[in-house]
């Protein structure tokens, strides 16, 4: 299961309360103080924050509210059929409905708005496809959270492919962010894709997407080429289901939740990014561990571990998720991971963020391959 998070499209639970109490507080202020039409202002503010965020039959009835609100006023302060009592209702419904077509004009944008967050949600479904939801006795999700959350669409990456050699997977982030990024993203999938079948070893592949990249690389400017690279974490299941291989080029280290433990599976050797094989620099060898019957394996981005808190510090998946398991399904474990970041930032993140989950089911072995 993979999918893109649309919380960050809700407003907070306490805008819809704000326009309410803006004319609330502008009708008391006005009834109680002695200057003529104190609250008028509030009760303007209301209106319009009506009319910005929300819809045309609240904004009509905000518009509404605000008139009667008035007229009662004007009726109350014996003004009511003097000339500076009509003024006064004449220049609320005017504000009514200037109220009114401030929302129709936001309400034309934000269908704009919409059709382009669906196109560019299609172009990262065809970049980045759903995973399958299970290969043999393993349980799969997926999700991508785009730091531009109105454009839906970034650098990160993550693929799946069952194989003649177990089943091999992909987490990777792309230096750099919008449709540059895209394009890369679309290169290192497409050959994963065709050589996850072919490669003997994660070695090989990995050595596929450098070439690959660096070949795409070759066609951009120099600048560009000179600092653009990708970090990247190949893992392979192997057909028993029983140990995972895991190459590590430059990329946050993936985690194994056992029961309540979380441990960080931290590579001995770090390898290079890729597309930086101009330096010279071998690659490490595979590492292999085990990986036992309702283990849950862990892959991210730099968006999860990079995300601050308020007092600056990064966040740490062993300690948020540690002791809060067993985890049966690794859908579980990624809201788990969603609801823990979205509370340590408290607040907008500025990166993008993938994350991947793989569930070996506690009966049973892969069969495939």
């Amino acid at each position: 299961m993979a999918r893109m998070d649309p919380s960050s499209r809700r407003l907070p639970w306490y805008v819809p309360v704000v326009p309410v109490a803006l004319m609330v507080a502008g009708a008391i202020w006005s009834a109680l103080t002695l200057a003529e039409y104190a609250g008028e202002a509030l009760l303007e503010a209301g209106v319009m924050v009506t009319a910005a965020l929300f819809s045309l039959r609240r904004t009509l009835a905000a518009g509404a509210a605000m008139v009667l609100i008035e007229l009662a006023l004007t009726i109350k302060d014996g003004y009511f059929g003097r000339p500076v009592g009509t003024r006064t209702l004449i220049n609320v419904v005017l504000i009514a409905l200037v109220g009114v077509g401030v929302n129709r004009v936001i309400a034309h944008y934000g269908r704009r708005l919409d059709l382009v967050r669906s196109v560019a949600e299609a172009a990262q479904r065809a970049v980045l496809p759903l995973p399958p939801t299970r290969i043999g006795p393993l349980a799969v999700a997926a999700v991508y959270r785009a730091a531009e959350v109105e454009a839906q669409i970034g650098g990160d990456a993550y693929a799946v492919q069952d194989t003649p050699y177990g089943t091999r997977l992909l987490i990777a982030d792309v230096r750099g962010k919008g449709m540059g990024a895209v394009g890369v993203v679309s290169v290192l999938l497409g050959t994963f894709r065709a050589e996850a079948d072919r490669a003997p070893d994660l070695t090989a592949l990995a050595g596929d997407l450098e070439r690959a990249l660096v070949k795409e690389g070759s066609l951009r400017e120099e600048a560009v080429r000179m600092e653009g690279f990708v970090t990247a974490l190949l893992g392979e299941i192997t057909p028993g289901a029983d140990r995972v291989r895991l190459l590590n080029c430059g990329h946050p280290a993936p985690y194994l939740l056992t029961g309540t433990a979380v441990s960080a599976l931290d590579p001995a050797e770090p390898g290079l990014p890729l597309g930086m094989s101009g330096l010279g620099v071998p690659r490490p060898e595979p590492e292999t561990r085990p990986f036992p019957p309702g283990a849950t394996l862990l892959l991210i981005t730099d968006g999860v571990t990079e995300a601050r808190n308020r007092s600056g510090e990064f966040y740490e998946p062993a300690a948020g998720l540690g002791g809060r398991g067993p985890f049966r399904r690794p859908d579980q474990v990624i809201d788990a991971l969603l609801r823990d970041v979205e509370h340590w930032t408290g607040g907008p993140r500025d990166d993008d963020m993938a994350i991947l989950a793989i569930t070996r089911s506690a009966e049973g072995a892969y069969g495939g391959g």
